[in-house]
C-alpha cells in the first residue's frame, strides 16, 4: 500500500480542465477544492502504475502552477499480510 497527499495549485481559469485531467489519472482523488485553484489530492498505488509517476505527470497538466508532496505512506507489510 502506497498513498501520497498532494497540494496542487492551478490557474483559476484553467481549473475546470485540470479537474477533468485529474479525473482520468489512475489512483487520483480530489478531497478538497478551494475553487480558487487550490486542490488537495491523494494518489494511491495500483496495478500498472506508481504514485511517483502520477505525481510527476501532475506538473505537466495544462494550467498547473505547482504540485507539492505533503505526505507519503508506504506499508508493504500490509500487502504481504493480505496475501497469506
Amino acid at each position: 500500500m502506497n498513498i501520497s497527499s498532494v497540494i496542487l495549485r492551478a490557474r483559476p481559469e484553467k481549473l475546470g480542465g485540470v479537474r477533468n485531467d485529474l479525473a482520468t489519472m489512475p489512483g487520483v482523488e480530489i478531497h478538497a477544492d478551494g475553487s480558487d485553484g487550490r486542490l488537495v489530492l491523494t494518489i494511491e498505488d495500483g496495478e500498472g502504475y506508481a504514485p511517483a509517476d502520477v505525481f510527476l505527470k501532475l506538473h505537466q497538466l495544462d494550467g498547473v502552477i505547482s504540485a507539492s508532496l505533503v505526505y507519503q505512506y508506504c506499508d508493504d507489510g500490509l500487502a504481504q499480510e493480505a496475501d497469506k
